[in-house]
C-alpha cells in the first residue's frame, strides 16, 4: 500500500453553504445571522443550515428553531431554496474546474482534487486562486475552506481546522502532531455510537486511536472499514471502494396543517412518483416498496413486494396496498410528522428477470408505455404537465427535490 511522501490531495468545503448562497443572492440577508428552515409556518422545526453570524451566537445546524431563537433572538429564518442551491453548486464547480480538475464530488458542498506537482509545491497559491475566482465570478459571500494532505481523509480533516475561508496544510513530515489535537468526533465516519464502542475498547483520544493496531480497529468496527481508517489516518493512499445503487427514496417532514392521514397519503404519492422517475432515469426496476411514518410517540413502517416494475401505476398500486394496511393499524386521529418511501431490491434494466406468467403480461407493457409517454411530455416542457392522479405538492413545495447533502439534485427533481 503506497504511502505518499508529500501532499497529494486537496479537499474543499464550502462554509455554511446554504446560508451563504442565500446571503449572496439576497442582499437584505448579508452580514445578518440567518437560519435556513424547511418552512416558516411553524417554530416547531429545526435550522437546516446557519450563517457564520448565527454560528458566533452558538447556533448550529440541525438545532431546533426555539433553541436557536434563545441563543440568537435576531436570527432571520429563511425558507429553503433547494433549486437555487443546486444551481449554485454547478456554477461553483465550473469556476473551480477552471483552476484545477475536480476528482470527486463528495456532497453538494464538498469536493476533492488531486494535486499536480506544481500545485504540491505552492498549495497556498492554488487555494488563493480558487478562493479569488469564486469571489470574483460568483460573489464574496460564498467562501470555502481548503485542506491539503497526503490523502483524502486527512485533507478533509485539515480543511475543517480553520473555518471559515481558511487554508490548512498537513505535510506528511509534520504528522501526526496536528492530527493528535483533534477529538475523535471530528473523524469522518465516527459518530456517537462508534465513539461509545471505541470508549468500551479503552480508546478515548486521537493519540490512543493512532497507536491502536489496524486489526484491532477492524475488530471494533466489525468490518474492514476500521482497518482502512487506520491506514488513512497514518497517511496511506486509501481509495474509496466503489458503491452500487441499493435504493431510490424520498422523505418529507410534513407542515403542521398536513399531518393527518389523508394529507400524508397524498404527499407519499408525490414522493413515490418522484422516486420512480429517478429510478427510471437511472435504468432500474424495483422489487419491493417500503413506507415509513413518524408520529409524536410512535413509528410505523411496512413493505410490499413488487413484481420487478418501474412504471407509476404498479408503484402506486403497491403504495395503495401499504396505506390499506396502515389505515387498519393506525388510529384515525394519528398526527404524522414525517414520512418517506423507498424503492428497494433493484434490478438493472439490462439484467431484469421477467416472470413469463406474471410480470410480462400485456397490461404491464401498456402501463410501461403510458409511463414512458408521460415522462417524455414532462421532459419536453420541463415541468409536471401530466401525472398519474392528482398532483398537489404540500406547502413549501420541494416534494422530492429538497435539500440534500449527499445527493446532488437534478433539475428534473423540482418539476
Amino acid at each position: 500500500m503506497r504511502k505518499p511522501e508529500t501532499i497529494e490531495r486537496l479537499y474543499l468545503d464550502f462554509d455554511g453553504f446554504f446560508a451563504s448562497v442565500e446571503q449572496q443572492v439576497r442582499p437584505r440577508l448579508r452580514d445578518r445571522p440567518i437560519g435556513v428552515v424547511p418552512f416558516t409556518s411553524t417554530v416547531y422545526t429545526c435550522v437546516i443550515a446557519c450563517s457564520k453570524e448565527a454560528k458566533r451566537h452558538g447556533v448550529t445546524n440541525v438545532m431546533p428553531v426555539l433553541e436557536a431563537k434563545k441563543l440568537c433572538p435576531d436570527i432571520v429564518l429563511v425558507p429553503q431554496s433547494p433549486d437555487l442551491y443546486r444551481r449554485a453548486h454547478h456554477a461553483l464547480l465550473n469556476e473551480i474546474a477552471c483552476v484545477i480538475p475536480i476528482d470527486a464530488i463528495k456532497s453538494i458542498d464538498e469536493i476533492t482534487c488531486r494535486l499536480e506537482p506544481c500545485d504540491r509545491a505552492a498549495p497556498r497559491d492554488l487555494a488563493a486562486r480558487i478562493q479569488a475566482r469564486i469571489a470574483d465570478n460568483i460573489g464574496p459571500y460564498i467562501t470555502c475552506s481548503i485542506g491539503f494532505a497526503a490523502n483524502r481523509l486527512l485533507a478533509k480533516m485539515a480543511g475543517k481546522r480553520d473555518k471559515p475561508n481558511g487554508v490548512t496544510i498537513w505535510h506528511p513530515v509534520d504528522m501526526p502532531a496536528p492530527l493528535l489535537e483533534i477529538p475523535l468526533a471530528d473523524i469522518s465516519g465516527v459518530g456517537k455510537r462508534m465513539e461509545r464502542r471505541l470508549g468500551a475498547a479503552g480508546i478515548f483520544t486521537m493519540a490512543a486511536l493512532w497507536k491502536t493496531q489496524p486489526k484491532h480497529l477492524r475488530k471494533i468496527w466489525g468490518n474492514v472499514t476500521g482497518e482502512r481508517l487506520w491506514y488513512a489516518l497514518h497517511g496511506h493512499d486509501i481509495q474509496a471502494t466503489p458503491s452500487s445503487r441499493g435504493m431510490f427514496g424520498h422523505g418529507r417532514v410534513l407542515p403542521p396543517q398536513w399531518r393527518d392521514i389523508d394529507h400524508a397519503r397524498a404527499c407519499s404519492r408525490l414522493l413515490l412518483i418522484k422516486a420512480a422517475r429517478r429510478m427510471r432515469r437511472a435504468g432500474f426496476y424495483a422489487g419491493r416498496l417500503w413506507l415509513w411514518m413518524v408520529m409524536r410517540d410512535a413509528r410505523w413502517s411496512g413493505d410490499h413486494r413488487l413484481p420487478i416494475v418501474h412504471d407509476d401505476q404498479a408503484c402506486l398500486a403497491g403504495l395503495a396496498a401499504l396505506w390499506e394496511k396502515a389505515g387498519a393499524e393506525l388510529p384515525g386521529a394519528a398526527k404524522i410528522i414525517q414520512l418517506g418511501i423507498t424503492l428497494l431490491d433493484l434490478s438493472p434494466a439490462t439484467s431484469r428477470q421477467l416472470d413469463m406468467l406474471i410480470d410480462d403480461d400485456l397490461a404491464r407493457k401498456r402501463w410501461e408505455r403510458v409511463t414512458a409517454a408521460v415522462d417524455r411530455l414532462n421532459m419536453k416542457y420541463s415541468k409536471t404537465v401530466v401525472s398519474m392522479g392528482p398532483w398537489t405538492p404540500p406547502p413549501g413545495g420541494y416534494a422530492g427535490g429538497k435539500i440534500s447533502y449527499t445527493r446532488i439534485p437534478r433539475a428534473e427533481d423540482f418539476w
